[in-house]
């Protein structure tokens, strides 16, 4: 048995190391809430999937970006925006969160996953300490950038920078027609 060991010594530390990691590292990190959410999306539990998005904060963000491009620097138009997005916010992420909820259960093709940008996401995360992010293009040539933050042990996103395209795509396909919002 030590002969074995003595020869095989550093196939046996990669296998120790490797369970370290998959047993301490990878359940705290961004990449096992992007894995636990694409696992929730594809067993159409909405619950499941929404306990890694903060929807509150999502809305926020999204709204403070449509707030600085619509007022093109004026800032009577800016102050008027915050004050709306302040009132807002809340019923808007609620709204969200209800509606992606029931995308996710019913299978909505717009909120699956493939693995091919789940694998190009966690390939690109980039963390420093709380707070992660990463930034890629789907094939529809849109580029995304995810931020997560540790809220209470669990990585949630908390942000969608760029949410512009995505409102545009939802336009074009509720003015299309015969296409489902």
């Amino acid at each position: 048995m030590f002969r074995f060991a003595l020869r095989n010594i550093t196939a046996i530390l990669i296998v120790i190391v490797a369970g370290w990691w998959l047993i301490f590292y990878l359940p705290n990190s961004p990449t096992w809430s992007v894995l636990r959410l694409k696992q929730a999306i594809d067993a159409r539990d909405g619950d499941a999937a929404a306990r890694y998005v903060d929807f509150q904060s999502v809305v926020e963000h999204a709204g403070q970006q449509m707030v600085q491009a619509q007022s093109g620097g004026n800032p009577l138009g800016a102050l008027v925006g915050r004050a709306a997005l302040a009132v807002f916010a809340r019923p808007a992420a609620q709204l969200v969160a209800s509606q992606a909820k029931q995308k996710v259960e019913s299978g909505d093709k717009n909120v699956q996953m493939p693995w091919g940008a789940v694998l190009g996401s966690i390939v690109l995360m980039h963390r420093s300490g709380d707070t992660a992010f990463t930034k890629f293009t789907d094939r529809k040539n849109q580029t995304w950038e995810i931020h997560f933050k540790r809220e209470s042990g669990v990585w949630m996103i908390t942000e969608v920078d760029n949410i512009q395209q995505l409102l545009a795509r939802l336009q074009t396909q509720h003015a299309a027609p015969g296409a489902s919002p």
